[in-house]
């Protein structure tokens, strides 16, 4: 059956965390929630506890295998995707860059550049079945050069190669992106307040983060919600505009 009237979305890395917040606040506007999860009971626990409006969707952005699982799963219960959220991430083991090798950044670029990349494309048919398709991509100050080379940046000192570099390749797919589809929206989104050198508290960070993670979906809900003539191809924050 084929859902024709609420506004569909798709989840990558929601059964926690950012993702599940962003699941939950947009469940509560009546969206359709397709909750992907890459541990399929976690997925579904997460699920049952938002409600019905939520579906899980076992899905590894690391395997072609399951993203197309997921997709012919989505199609089952929609014919159209109106928006995309590429929140699933992968901090890495923050090696130096001294003592990094390429499988370091081969475990951290699969899931935060090729995850998305790999989502996108099996996901693309429905979203351009949708009359105002938005993608979100769920980056990182961390991957801004501006951010980076601002000696005021707690993150300009945090030296490693992964996760800063997956980010900026993340933020360049996205603009390549939305030049090249211009009817469908590519946003990047950071759940941090660069200005205040502020990051949400998750998983990743061991919930060292001074935002909630309510906050920290703010930037995303933002993107995923924008009307038809809202923009793309730009990069924000919960306070407005990231410099690249």
């Amino acid at each position: 059956m084929t859902n024709t009237e609420q506004t569909t979305v798709l989840i990558t890395g929601a059964n926690k965390g950012l993702g599940l917040e962003a699941a939950r606040r947009l469940a509560d506007r009546g969206w359709r929630v397709f909750l992907g999860s890459r541990d399929k009971a976690r997925g579904q626990e997460a699920a049952d506890k938002l409600g019905a409006g939520v579906v899980a969707v076992p899905l590894d952005v690391t395997s072609d295998e399951s993203v197309a699982a997921a997709a012919r799963l989505v199609r089952e219960h929609t014919d159209r995707l109106d928006v995309l959220i590429n929140n699933a991430g992968a901090p890495g083991a923050a090696v130096p860059p001294a003592d990094a090798t390429a499988d370091d950044l081969h475990v951290v670029y699969d899931v935060n550049v090729y995850g998305p990349v790999r989502v996108t494309n099996a996901f693309l048919p429905l979203l351009q079945a949708a009359d105002n398709p938005r993608v979100v991509m769920v980056s990182s100050g961390g991957g801004s050069f501006a951010v980076i080379t601002d000696p005021a940046q707690p993150v300009s000192k945090m030296h490693e190669l992964a996760y800063s570099s997956s980010k900026a390749a993340l933020n360049m797919i996205t603009v390549r992106y939305a030049q090249a589809l211009p009817g469908i929206k590519f946003n990047v989104a950071t759940p941090g307040e660069v200005a205040n050198h502020k990051f949400a508290a998750t998983d990743m960070n061991r919930h060292t983060g001074q935002l909630t993670v309510t906050e920290g979906t703010d930037s995303i809900l933002e993107l995923a919600t924008l009307d038809a003539d809202g923009p793309t191809g730009i990069f924000i924050d919960r306070l407005g505009p990231v410099g690249w």
